[in-house]
């Protein structure tokens, strides 16, 4: 986006205004580029003219309203001479640059080694491509602008890190047949999505079961059920249909959820059933 003829694109997003620690993150990074700024000697608008923003994104981003970018601290840096030190916080706007309820999960996910998944409604997070979960997210109302779409699918994709972890977690996912059979984007979408659902079941630390619509005697009609567990013992679930759809870490609900995810993953197709389900659906699609 161009404001005032200069630049080509908003240098980063907007704040989440309820986002308390992530704001300060950003409010400390944009008072550390003023500083820098009125140091050499630079006006605002003479500082986008040279870095290729306008003014008032450049007074956005050092007011702490706009979360910056990687590419737009290396050109801040670049251009203020600062060597690195202005670089080296794309560390910290990294962290903030998500939505902070994403954030909270991310960090259950980093730490947890046991994770047992059910979906009823769409396929799992973790397991989307970046163009079906673009096509899923397309279809919540109210509609999401292009920008928030955006940071919502790279936030969704980061957290898909965790299968790179090592040592490995422990993944159990349970898919319901329907959510493998939505075409959210198209056929080709759907397509690229199964064939990403039989490319991470090959990992030797992930089962994905599917549970076809045909087994309709089972406990997860209330809805999706996540229940991660953690080294030390501990753990957190949560299920849409009970507990307010809020987590809980205590051992008698995280029993309940433990018990109704232990009898659906019973009920469900095999890994290997459930593979040649997938492939089947493949070949159809």
């Amino acid at each position: 986006m161009s404001v005032d003829g200069v630049g080509t694109e908003e240098p980063g997003w907007e704040v989440d205004p309820d986002d308390e620690s992530g704001a300060a993150v950003v409010a400390a990074v944009g008072r550390q580029i003023k500083l820098w700024r009125e140091a050499k000697g630079l006006r605002a608008a003479e500082f986008g003219e040279r870095i290729g923003y306008g003014e008032d994104l450049i007074r956005k981003v050092e007011r702490g309203a706009r979360i910056p970018r990687p590419e737009f601290l290396d050109k801040v840096d670049e251009a203020l001479a600062a060597d690195g030190r202005i670089s080296a916080m794309k560390q910290d706007v990294m962290e903030v640059r998500y939505p902070k309820k994403v954030r909270d999960l991310a960090k259950l996910e980093a730490r947890a080694v046991e994770f047992g998944l059910y979906s009823t409604h769409n396929i799992h997070g973790l397991l989307q491509t970046d163009e079906f979960s673009r096509a899923l997210l397309r279809t919540w109302r109210p509609a999401y602008s292009p920008e928030e779409l955006e940071r919502l699918v790279a936030a969704r994709m980061a957290r898909q890190s965790v299968f790179e972890r090592s040592p490995a977690p422990d993944f159990s996912f349970v898919q319901e047949e329907a959510t493998l059979r939505r075409p959210h984007g198209g056929r080709m979408v759907l397509r690229r999505q199964l064939e990403r659902l039989l490319e991470v079941g090959e990992l030797p630390n992930v089962e994905i079961q599917v549970m076809p619509t045909a087994h309709a005697d089972h406990p997860g009609t209330g809805g999706l059920i996540e229940v991660l567990k953690f080294g030390d013992g501990s753990a957190v679930g949560r299920s849409d249909g009970d507990f307010n759809g809020r987590p809980v870490s205590d051992p008698k609900r995280l029993r309940v959820l433990d018990l109704r995810y232990g009898i659906i993953r019973a009920q469900a197709l095999t890994p290997r059933e459930s593979r040649a389900f997938i492939e089947q659906l493949l070949g159809e699609t």
